[in-house]
């Protein structure tokens, strides 16, 4: 039988409650106990996928074609689990469950309520992802905070469920704030009501982890030991970090929390052996090559937008080149005005257009393309990234000035890039989710690095190249070095008198790990550094 975790937070949000589970589910990994994650939110959404990422973040897709919310691409990178549909759910979706349910007639006519009906769902999703995975830890992160109207269901499935399973095999972990004010005084109070209203829904933390800028001594522990009702030895502390967020598990090892849990959940003494973090971090901290990259985005993208782009860059970088990697972030829409692009990738070795939508700074992606073809920059694009390769071609190269796709352009005479249903063969799938297989062509870049002709990759994808241009962009210098095994949809290219220039339609990104990076963000990194170096 699987024993939980359940993490919550208060006082405010993007506290990293998100990195602070998956540092949990890495230890216990480490100490050979075989976890799960999910991640529990509080949005009336039934998924990830129509929530804007400068809202939410990044939509991280699963193996089995799931739009979820980015912090199961924490759990991914942190952990050896291989994510999927069941380690996310909404409340929208919750809901969702029990209304099909109530429409099949499976409550017997009886008033259907939040409680028992809601609670009762959600405890359902738990304790089937911990039955269906056989884990021995299944870590629950509910988002939010406390307080929060849309947490209140999530909360009392968790007080339930606490009491159901019995405090030996389910615990809750609390993540709060210490902030510093002026004068650089450290206060508790916050934590205090955080627990307090967590209290107040039936919850008692056994174990603290608090946030703060600075270093929390050994009083202040004590006090909100004391004021919290938890053990001195169960409050622990999570610092700023300053270079990377796997510098969590060892700063959390240290401090003992992995003992903590394990003894908290009657799981025995066990040695958790933190060798590949530590390893990591030797590397992260002491580069032998430093590489900066320009990743080009929309207007006033935040980090979270292109979140694993960035992390599979820096895995990359660290640990198969021990390099530092400087990631520097250009404005799709500056370059749209700036007549000489040259002033915004000074200093870069490596360009990278990641996947996105929209039409805004469109005309700045272009000029990123052809000044990386022109200047035998080393880029890497990703979806639509790829996609502005053929446009660019058949602008500047066919001479097709009105070639678009039509995301943007509907009547366009040259629309390179369509939906599956807009081109001469139609393909029964408009969007492509999730893992599938990709045939990759002998004799290419691409097939050097992966070394083989089949590969699986994840997709999140409706507008595809059209294949009726292909001869026109080969002729050109632009080849197709692989495409989807299924339907034949070209999902690579990469330009012939090159360097480095590759375009792929999938997402390599939501695979890559921190010692277990991309290949093709290697070979990236790899190109990048030679271009440094000359």
């Amino acid at each position: 039988m699987s024993k939980f975790i359940l993490v919550t937070s208060g006082v405010c949000s993007s506290l990293g409650k998100g990195v602070a589970a998956s540092t949990i589910g890495s230890l216990l990994e480490c100490s050979g106990l075989k976890i799960s994650m999910l991640k529990c939110d509080p949005y009336i959404n039934v998924d990830a996928g129509n929530i804007s990422p400068y809202q939410h973040g990044e939509v991280y897709v699963t193996e089995d074609g799931a739009e979820t919310d980015l912090d199961l691409g924490n759990f991914s990178r942190f952990t050896s689990i291989n994510v999927t549909n069941q380690n996310c759910i909404s409340i929208g979706r919750v809901y969702e469950n029990v209304i099909k349910n109530e429409r099949a007639g499976r409550y017997n006519g009886r008033t259907v309520q939040v409680i028992p009906h809601i609670t009762d769902e959600i405890k359902r999703c738990i304790r089937h992802l911990g039955t269906s995975t056989g884990a021995d830890v299944v870590i629950v992160e509910i988002g939010g905070t406390v307080g929060d109207i849309e947490a209140v269901p999530y909360l009392e499935a968790a007080r339930q469920l606490i009491r159901e399973q019995g405090h030996s095999n389910a615990i809750s972990v609390h993540l709060t704030l210490i902030p510093v004010i002026t004068g650089g005084e450290l206060k508790s109070k916050p934590t205090q009501h955080s627990v307090k209203q967590l209290q107040e829904v039936g919850i008692q933390p056994d174990i603290l982890i608090c946030r703060c800028s600075e270093k929390v001594d050994d009083g202040i522990k004590k006090k909100i030991a004391s004021f919290c009702n938890v053990s001195q030895g169960a409050v622990f502390v999570s610092p700023d970090i300053n270079r990377s967020v796997y510098e969590l598990p060892v700063q959390f090892h240290n401090q003992g929390l992995d003992a903590k849990i394990l003894e908290k959940l009657d799981l025995g003494n066990r040695t958790t052996d933190i060798r590949q973090w530590n390893d990591f971090l030797a590397k992260l901290n002491n580069p032998a090559r430093d590489i900066t990259i320009g990743m080009v985005g929309k207007k006033d993208y935040l980090d979270n937008c292109y979140k694993s782009v960035q992390e599979s860059l820096f895995h990359a970088a660290v640990t198969a080149h021990n390099a530092s990697i400087t990631i520097k972030k250009i404005d799709a829409e500056t370059l749209e005005k700036d007549s000489d692009p040259n002033k915004s990738f000074t200093g870069v070795d490596g360009i990278v257009i990641p996947g996105s939508y929209g039409q805004r700074g469109f005309m700045g992606l272009l000029k990123t393309v052809q000044f990386a073809r022109e200047n035998k920059i080393p880029y890497l694009g990703i979806d639509l990234g790829m996609q502005l390769m053929a446009i660019e071609t058949a602008r500047n190269l066919c001479q097709w000035e009105d070639a678009d796709t039509t995301e943007f352009i509907q009547n366009s005479e040259h629309p390179v890039i369509s939906l599956p249903e807009e081109q001469s063969s139609p393909s029964e799938n408009v969007m492509k989710l999730g893992a599938s297989e990709v045939t990759v062509m002998e004799g290419t870049r691409l097939y050097s690095i992966y070394n083989k002709s089949n590969i699986v990759e994840r997709h999140r994808s409706k507008y595809t190249f059209d294949r009726r241009y292909t001869q026109e962009m080969t002729d050109r210098g632009l080849i197709s070095s692989a495409k989807s095994t299924g339907d034949g949809q070209t999902e690579a290219f990469e330009w012939k008198e090159h360097p480095w220039g590759i375009g792929v339609q999938f997402h390599p990104e939501f695979v890559s790990r921190p010692v277990h990076p991309h290949p093709l963000f290697v070979s990236f990194i790899q190109a990048a550094l030679d271009k440094g170096n000359s």
